[in-house]
């Protein structure tokens, strides 16, 4: 899954393949995304490269 750099408009999309899964505004909507998705947030860390690719800035980039 990756998160893409902020968009004009704002937020950041969230895409898992050629899928857009949403867009997030906060790394709490990223991890409601992938919730909604079917991963639970137990198992959800954002830092964990092995199933977050941040393009254009890590979860501390919204702007």
């Amino acid at each position: 899954m990756q998160v893409l750099p902020p968009s004009s408009e704002g937020g950041r999309p969230v895409v898992l393949g050629n899928v857009v899964l949403g867009v997030a505004y906060s790394a709490s909507d990223v991890v409601d995304i992938l919730r909604q998705a079917g991963i639970e947030d137990s198992v959800v860390a954002l830092d964990d490269q092995k199933l977050i690719e941040w393009v254009g800035g890590g979860p501390e980039v919204w702007e």
